[in-house]
């Protein structure tokens, strides 16, 4: 075994087992949370400390194209530096050869790190929690459609044809059967994830036609972000080897549910490893309400990060599974922020607002961040809500565009998040905005070519 393996996982370690690891693929998120990076043949990767990308990956678009962000330099793509991180070492157990991927941070030629690299975002806010003396513990929910091959972008998408020949029926939330329509497909996460070395808390049907949920174990957030990220390209991976697609678009099929990336959070003291969202007593503490008056204050302005594209808005829609609010409540699903039922050391907040398309490493900070603020300005929450949340006023912003807006005005999320990922974001996210605007969409030419 090549000695660089021994400062990997046990379970990378065991998946390679005796064997001789033929490739390895050196990767890291981009805005949009795609992996981008450089695959190389393991014997090469075992001589060299870190390789080289140029910064404009965090420059580019959804598209491929990109946003004006290189600041008073230029655009003249000056290589970052990346490093492994050999924490995170796993499995490529779909590849053919024996292939392993280990995400890298970006650091600087002068070994600064990169402010605008997603996963050095999500650090810079968990030590700020460290800072004070807390430790935060996330756990995601991560919702996800499969659906039938799509080859054509001008066709709408339907859902995937289960083992029974029939296509996947929406309405049918929780349902084993339902699961079942999809076990080959399960099986093949499960046997992926196993692979890799990640947890499965629990897989359930959820609303949609062909609609999954994938409950991650509680943890922490930098490692929990990396199995998303190591999840979305599993779980499109084991679709594909059933002729259908697995999609984490915010709203894919029109009438249907949207998906969302729910983040319940808790903290622990890092000096008495106590919840401190619990007195001593049990009852809640000053903390726990502080944090939801945070989310409710800058909750606003982190909706351009945690529901990034024009497509992430159409899932807050009234009575269908997404909040169009801001408030808070105990055990109450209509509500933006839901504090489900526990025992005081399990006392934890949820945020359900993050749509499944917004990138991990950011989606979690960016939730960390408005949680953090609460607790730092001691912000009052308002009084816990009522009955049915839907009869509440919208208070979230209802596109890009105004997202955009709420993004550029609210400076203490902006230093938390980093001034400078700031900028490179919402430049990117403008770009990606006005290449949307040069598309005409079937809408229009229905409804406007002969009528207007």
């Amino acid at each position: 075994m090549a000695d660089w393996l021994n400062n990997t996982s046990d379970a990378a370690r065991e998946y390679v087992g005796e064997s001789r690891v033929d490739e390895v693929e050196c990767i890291i998120a981009d805005l949009s949370g795609i992996a981008r990076g450089k695959a190389m043949p393991a014997s090469k990767f075992a001589t060299q400390a870190q390789f080289y990308l140029p910064n404009s990956i965090f420059f580019q678009t959804i598209t491929g194209d990109w946003g004006e962000a290189a600041g008073e330099e230029g655009f003249t793509e000056p290589d970052m530096v990346l490093i492994p991180d050999f924490d995170t070492t796993t499995a490529s157990p779909w590849s053919k050869d024996l292939t392993l991927q280990v995400i890298h941070d970006a650091y600087s030629k002068s070994g600064e790190p990169i402010p605008f690299a997603p996963r050095n975002v999500l650090k810079r806010v968990v030590q700020l929690y460290n800072d004070r003396g807390w430790t935060p513990i996330v756990a995601p929910e991560m919702e996800f459609y499969l659906v039938a091959r799509n080859l054509d972008p001008s066709q709408e998408i339907s859902a995937m044809t289960g083992r029974s020949g029939r296509p996947a029926a929406a309405r049918q939330a929780y349902s084993i059967t339902a699961v079942d329509e999809f076990g080959p497909v399960i099986d093949d996460i499960y046997d992926f994830a196993e692979a890799q070395g990640f947890e499965i808390d629990g897989i359930t049907q959820e609303g949609g036609a062909g609609q999954l949920e994938i409950n991650l174990r509680h943890g922490d957030p930098v490692k929990l972000a990396d199995e998303i990220f190591f999840f979305k390209r599993l779980i499109r991976e084991a679709a594909l080897r059933y002729d259908c697609f697995a999609t984490f678009m915010a709203k894919p099929i029109e009438g249907e549910p949207g998906s969302a990336m729910h983040i319940h959070h808790s903290i622990i003291s890092t000096e008495t490893g106590q919840n401190i969202f619990s007195n001593p007593d049990e009852s809640e503490s000053p903390e726990f309400m502080h944090f939801i008056g945070g989310l409710q204050r800058y909750l606003p302005a982190a909706t351009l990060v945690y529901a990034p594209y024009v497509n992430s808005y159409r899932r807050y829609v009234k009575d269908h599974a997404a909040p169009i609010n801001l408030e808070w409540a105990r055990d109450n699903r209509t509500t933006a922020i839901r504090v489900p039922v526990s025992g005081p050391e399990a006392r934890r907040i949820e945020n359900r607002l993050p749509g499944m398309d917004c990138n991990p490493y950011l989606g979690i900070a960016a939730s960390l961040a408005c949680g953090y603020l609460g607790m730092v300005e001691k912000i009052t929450p308002k009084d816990e809500f009522k009955g049915d949340a839907y009869d509440s006023e919208e208070e979230i912003p209802r596109g890009v565009y105004a997202a955009m807006d709420e993004f550029a005005a609210c400076q203490p999320l902006r230093d938390v998040l980093g001034e400078e990922f700031a900028r490179v974001y919402e430049i990117v996210k403008k770009a990606e905005y006005d290449e949307f605007l040069q598309v005409i969409s079937p809408w229009e030419r229905e409804h406007l070519l002969l009528n207007v």
